[in-house]
This record gives C-alpha cells, structure tokens and sequence, in this order.
C-alpha cells in the first residue's frame, strides 16, 4: 500500500498501523460486499439516552447510519485450509445493522445499536464473543438493473439507485462522507459489559446515491429517537476484500480498553 497515494489511504494506513500496534495480528478476515449506507440525523439529545458512549458529533450534528451489505470469506487469520473448514457454516451471510457514532480515550468510532442476520451460528457466537447485538432476520438482497433493493423481514424494506456507481472514488477528506464511512474502532455493549474492537481495510470505494425506505416499520417499533430522524443521504459501494477484525477487548468505565476478552 502506497501511504502517499491519497488522504485516504493516509488515513487508513494509520488505522493499520495502530491494529498491529494494539492486537499485533487480525483474528478475523472477511469480504465486505455491495454495501448501502442510509444516513439519518438525529437529535444528538434524544440519541444520547440510546448510546453507553459520548457520541462524536459533525459539526455539533447527531447521525446513525443502516448498512446492508453482505459478508463473504470470512476465516481465521491462522490455520490455514482446516481454519477455512471450520468457518464454513459462518463463512457467508447477509447483514442490516445500526450504528451510531462515538468516542472514547480509546478515540472515534461506531456503536452498534442493532444488527440482524440471516445465520444463525452468527446470532448465536457473535454476542458471545463480541457483545454484537445480533438477531436472526430472513434478509433479501437483489441488484439489478442499477438498482439495489433489500428486505429485512416483514417490516423493513429499501431501494437505491446505483446505476452511476462506475464513477466510485474514496471520500472527500474532512467531508461528512469520511465521518460516517470512514471508521476503523468498533464498539459494543452487553449485559453492562463494553467491549471494542479494531477493523483495518482499504478506503471504502464508494459514490453517494439516491435511497429511500419504503418501510420503516423495523426501526419505528424498536428505536424511540426514530421518530425525530431523518433521512440526509445514502452511499453504495462494491466492498472492501481483506478486512482485519481484531480480537475484543473489555473498555473499562473511563473509556479505555482494558485486557482482550481471550
């Protein structure tokens, strides 16, 4: 990776380099594939009593984001072919999650609110191992035509137009596409314990689109700021291949990361 290619890949190779720093090596790699960002705004006061975490703000603005997208590939760092096998029946699924943006000493990043998936070896080691969110959910996604629809259940439906995402590039830096996209620190929150975790993977190749929810039914009935939301924009990617997922570790209650979970 040429550092000086880009802000972008300035910011990502410091990403890189503070995942090796503090986990020496990924536990996990994955493709992450054909990825809608929906972005809403949402009063950062009624937000803040939803989140364990000071959120980060753009510009004294709130956002929470739902991201489809579809997880291939995924293995272990280490053990080569038989570490492949053993992944198999969690190898590929399909993925609808919120998150919202914070900040700890551990510094900027994403907390999940909720995430659904359509494996359920996932829901049931994803908590376990990472304090995920997790819940099973039939997830249909379809692209065809420059346009890209999904549902989750019964009750969330979506659709794009992506039939102008050949022209893609990485995110303006300092550009509210960068915030919201460009994160490397995940956090989460189960049964009062805080764990995070570090993601390293190139820049998101991406281009804002035009989304709309056709059903929001899924969100209404589970999020109380939701009704204050709004949607402020959407963004489509191919994916990003090779992605790092360190091991969790404990966030102790002044926001620092404490011993890895293992």
């Amino acid at each position: 990776m040429n550092a000086a290619a880009s802000p972008a890949a300035d910011r990502a190779e410091d990403a890189r380099r503070r995942f090796l720093a503090r986990a020496k090596r990924p536990l996990l790699i994955g493709d992450w594939t054909r990825a809608l960002f929906l972005h809403f705004e949402v009063p950062a006061a009624a937000l803040q009593k939803c989140v364990p975490f000071d959120l980060d703000l753009w510009e004294s603005r709130a956002f929470v984001s739902a991201v489809a997208f579809s997880m291939e590939n995924l293995r272990p760092s280490f053990g080569g072919a038989l570490g492949r096998w053993l992944f198999r029946p969690i190898a590929r699924h399909d993925f609808f999650n919120v998150r919202t943006y914070v900040r700890s000493a551990e510094g900027p990043g994403i907390f999940f609110l909720k995430e659904w998936l359509n494996n359920r070896f996932c829901v049931l080691s994803g908590p376990l191992m990472y304090g995920l969110p997790y819940k099973f959910a039939r997830i249909r996604y379809e692209s065809n035509e420059g346009r890209r629809e999904g549902r989750v259940g019964d009750t969330l439906a979506f659709a794009a137009d992506i039939s102008g995402t050949a022209e893609r590039h990485e995110c303006a830096p300092g550009s509210l596409d960068e915030f919201l996209i460009e994160r490397y620190t995940a956090f989460t929150r189960r049964d009062r314990c805080s764990r995070c975790f570090d993601i390293w993977h190139q820049p998101w190749p991406q281009i804002p689109v035009q989304a709309a929810l056709h059903d929001d039914r899924l969100l209404r009935d589970i999020f109380p700021w939701h009704s204050k939301a709004r949607l402020i924009g959407a963004n489509y990617s191919p994916g990003v291949r090779n992605v790092w997922m360190s091991a969790p570790r404990r966030v102790t209650q002044d926001g620092s990361a404490g011993a890895g979970v293992f």
